[in-house]
């Protein structure tokens, strides 16, 4: 029999060579055989993003070329004599017609939209979903994805895809040492177990044909996507802890509707200061986003007093309680304990009058730092009716719901399910009811309708009608929604009855 000792090396090894490529937390890895679920945190190339930016420089873009990695003027000298043919010239003209016809005065947004296609490209430049998935800004080039299809093939770009792997895998390795280096050290600073990974991926694509100083992060759903271009000097790895951070601390705050709701009078303090309207209006983000420049302040190799400074110049953009969290912060690090224990209980404690009485004495700087990540698509009626229900204000969730379904916007199976949970939340069982058999009619999202079948099997739990409970958990495994939260609550209604816990809120999920 091998020694424990012994087994949890091995695993570590094992790790670290079936995952080479990948940001692998090996020290947390060793520390707990629950490290077999490796997460899905990984540095890498994309032939898409390769492909759509080769386009992109074809057609003039030369955004920070000075700059850029040498590889970005050699690939591009050679894609230029690829292109003096017949056929490729031909295709590069109209691909780039469209190039110009699309662009934007913002070289940032110009490129921002590319991006944003590509990474909804398979490796042949097909659309990966529907176009009525695809985010606004990559609907809006979408038209290019035939052209460069054309242009690729006439121009013999796989062939220079293919000659420069190597290159790229080298960038790759290049940069795993830091990039696992800085992720490393940011969970070990929150004190962050592995377990909190699964199921959720963070990718970060190495692609030297875009401009160094614009980095764009993606979220879609589950899964945070950074595409960054190397400089001479390295990548700007303050970019990617930052979204790293958002990875880590979304999660955790949409899972405190309550808490939210007590701190949604802090956004009256924000008004004037020179942050996005999405700050203003929602206050997830706003906590977030203070949580996150207070880790960057006191992580910050600098004497205190710099330190400080930081963290002022955050509060100044209106990001109000970075103060707050840079002092829980300061605490914590002389604890054992771990982020995601203590973090619900900064939030409960914070004191919200004192909070807006410090806030009212900021004076706001005229512009804030742009932030980094941005969203998969803007927000829909739905995406905000949903916020709302996260954020605990089931009335506002139904009357944007009500509204999206009035005026025939976004998806009425994900409005009908927002309506449900609504209900449910109002203690309305009778209206639940309705609306997630309503929502089996009206989506084929396998999440939606698992968890319909889910929530209405609860339903008949509570009602005392257990054989129509378990025809619809035994449903929702039939519904081949892969998430593994989906599988767990409904095995867990076959095994038993659901009973609500005492202190679980109205909505029985």
């Amino acid at each position: 029999m091998i020694p424990k000792t012994q087994n949890l090396k091995r695993l570590a090894s094992d790790c670290a060579r079936r995952f080479a490529g990948m940001l692998l937390l090996v020290a947390l890895c060793a520390s707990s055989a629950r490290a077999q679920a490796t997460p899905t945190l990984s540095l890498d190339s994309s032939p898409a993003l390769f492909g759509v930016l080769a386009a992109m420089n074809s057609c003039g873009y030369d955004e920070e070329l000075a700059l850029s990695n040498p590889l970005r003027a050699q690939i591009r000298a050679e894609v230029a004599q690829a292109s003096k043919s017949g056929a490729a010239k031909e295709s590069l003209n109209r691909m780039c017609r469209f190039y110009v016809d699309h662009m934007q005065a913002d070289p940032t947004r110009q490129l921002a939209q590319y991006v944003s296609l590509a990474l909804n490209l398979d490796d042949t430049f097909a659309p990966r979903g529907k176009e009525a998935d695809l985010p606004p800004d990559a609907v809006y080039v979408l038209g290019i994805v035939p052209l460069l299809q054309s242009y690729y093939a006439n121009a013999g770009l796989q062939k220079i895809w293919t000659a420069h792997r190597s290159a790229y895998d080298a960038l790759v390795e290049q940069y795993h040492a830091p990039v696992s280096n800085l992720l490393l050290a940011t969970d070990i600073y929150l004190k962050q177990p592995l377990s909190s990974y699964l199921g959720r991926g963070f990718t970060v694509y190495v692609e030297p044909l875009s401009a160094p100083g614009h980095v764009n992060a993606r979220v879609y759903g589950d899964n945070y996507y950074l595409v960054v271009s190397p400089t001479p000097s390295g990548l700007k790895l303050d970019q990617i802890r930052h979204t790293y951070l958002h990875y880590i601390l979304d999660p955790l705050i949409a899972k405190r509707a309550i808490t939210l709701t007590r701190l949604r009078p802090l956004l009256q303090s924000v008004s004037d200061a020179p942050l996005a309207d999405s700050y203003k209006q929602d206050i997830a983000l706003l906590v977030t986003e203070s949580m996150i420049r207070a880790v960057e302040a006191r992580t910050l190799k600098a004497p205190e007093a710099a330190r400080a400074e930081a963290m002022e110049k955050s509060m100044s953009e209106g990001f109000i309680l970075t103060r707050y969290f840079y002092e829980q912060l300061a605490a914590f690090e002389k604890t054992p304990t771990g982020f995601r224990d203590v973090y619900g209980d900064w939030l409960r404690e914070l004191d919200i009058r004192k909070e807006m009485k410090q806030a009212s004495q900021i004076r706001f700087a005229s512009s804030a730092t742009q932030e980094v990540v941005r969203p998969a698509r803007e927000l829909t009626l739905v995406d905000l009716a949903e916020k709302q229900l996260a954020n605990g204000n089931p009335e506002l969730a139904q009357k944007l719901a009500r509204q999206a379904l009035d005026e025939n916007q976004g998806d009425a199976g994900r409005a009908t399910f927002a309506l449900a949970r609504a209900s449910t939340m109002q203690g309305d069982m009778k209206g639940a009811q309705l609306y997630f058999e309503r929502t089996l009619t009206k989506s084929s999202d396998p999440k939606i309708t698992a968890w319909s079948h889910i929530y209405l099997g609860r339903i008949a739990d509570m009602q005392e009608d257990r054989e129509s409970a378990l025809k619809h958990y035994q449903a929702a495994l039939a519904a081949d929604d892969k998430s593994l939260d989906t599988k767990a609550a409904a095995e867990r209604g076959i095994q038993r009855p659901y009973e609500p816990p005492q202190h679980e809120a109205k909505d029985p999920k």
